[in-house]
C-alpha cells in the first residue's frame, strides 16, 4: 500500500521532515516515490509546505496517511484527510 508520511532529516537535535509518497512496507530511509513538501519544527512557529495538488492527486488515488501527516496537515490549512482503512 502506498503511504504519505513524514521521513526524517537533519543532524542530532535539530530534526526536519520531508513529506513523502512511499510505500508503506519499506522503512523509513528507503526511496520514495514523490517528495510531496517538508516540515520544520524546530522554528517557532514551525514552518511546513506541502504541494497541495500532487497531495490530493495521490489522495485520490487511494494512497494511506500516517496520523503523523495528518496532524501537521491539519495546523496547515485544515486540509481535510481522511484516514484508509
Amino acid at each position: 500500500m502506498v503511504t504519505i508520511r513524514l521521513q526524517r532529516r537533519g543532524t542530532k537535535k535539530t530534526p526536519h521532515h520531508r513529506i513523502v509518497v512511499m510505500d508503506g512496507r519499506k522503512a523509513q530511509g528507503s526511496r520514495v516515490l514523490e517528495v510531496l513538501g517538508y516540515y520544520d519544527p524546530s522554528k517557532n512557529p514551525a514552518t511546513c509546505s506541502v504541494k497541495e495538488s500532487r497531495l490530493v492527486q495521490w489522495l485520490s488515488s487511494g494512497a494511506g496517511v500516517s496520523e503523523a501527516v495528518q496532524r501537521v496537515l491539519k495546523t496547515l490549512k485544515n486540509i481535510s484527510v481522511r484516514e484508509k482503512t
